[in-house]
């Protein structure tokens, strides 16, 4: 069965396969260019938009780590402290947990030569030194209200706005200059992803109108080729079925003497 309705199928001639792989391969360079740029701007939202807005969640936790550190250096009695510093263990994890997240995602190096993976390291070593020295001020302020005597506890106090101010401070400027550096560097690479989806549409616009003009020069062209004559066949006299058969042609020979004609 399947032989016989391709047998009646008409074949197809060389112009029309040539046209209907022009199109197929249009449409799957087409298909190609818009996949690469929905993966690039997945890409550019869950790893760069999302990313760059996590690290502005970072910088504005530091930031709060460190008024709780201030206010925790003028409570007034021991039970403010406690209050007051209770909740940086959790801060500081809520920081530590969102670097982890970006730490997880690609990281990539850009055209200019900034790399992700080198700015996320300095900033977390710039986030480990400045807890360090947080710790160390919590650390003095505890003691201050263990402190045996009044004379002891006011210079643990003082040791602790000393660290607060001169270790504290310069540690905390490092790490939001290590965090702009790295939110420099996101910039740089989703520009280069960017880059790489305008230049794709391009190429592939180019050969779309490219293809489209063949396609349009084959069929205008190509079928107006001329075809071998064939000869002409005429009806058969007192046939009429319309069939037509080759009229049969007869040399005559001219014969000059009319008695020589009629024989």
């Amino acid at each position: 069965m399947i032989r016989r309705v391709t047998s009646l199928l008409p074949r197809p001639s060389w112009k029309q396969v040539g046209v209907s792989i022009l199109i197929a391969g249009l449409g799957l360079v087409g298909a190609m260019a818009l996949s690469q740029v929905n993966q690039d701007i997945t890409l550019m939202y869950t790893e760069y938009t999302l990313g760059a807005t996590e690290l502005a969640h970072i910088s504005a936790n530091v930031i709060r780590f460190r008024t709780t550190i201030i206010r925790s250096l003028e409570a007034q009695t021991k039970q403010d402290f406690e209050r007051i510093t209770v909740g940086l263990p959790e801060q500081r994890a809520h920081i530590q947990h969102a670097i982890d997240r970006y730490a997880a995602a690609s990281l990539r190096v850009s055209r200019s030569g900034r790399s992700e993976v080198d700015d996320l390291r300095a900033v977390k070593n710039s986030l480990d030194d400045y807890f360090q020295a947080a710790s160390k001020t919590v650390a003095l302020m505890t003691q201050m209200w263990t402190a045996a005597t009044p004379q002891e506890a006011t210079a643990l106090r003082h040791q602790a706005e000393i660290q607060a101010i001169d270790n504290s401070g310069p540690k905390l400027i490092q790490v939001s200059l290590a965090l702009d550096r790295l939110l420099e560097t996101i910039a740089d690479v989703a520009k280069d992803l960017r880059d790489e989806g305008v230049q794709t549409l391009s190429d592939t616009s180019s050969a779309l109108v490219l293809g489209s003009f063949l396609i349009a020069l084959l069929n205008l062209f190509v079928g107006r080729l001329p075809e071998t004559a064939r000869p002409v066949e005429s009806p058969a006299p007192g046939s009429g079925n319309g069939k037509t058969a080759a009229r049969p042609h007869r040399m005559e020979k001219e014969y000059t003497d009319p008695a020589l004609r009629q024989n």
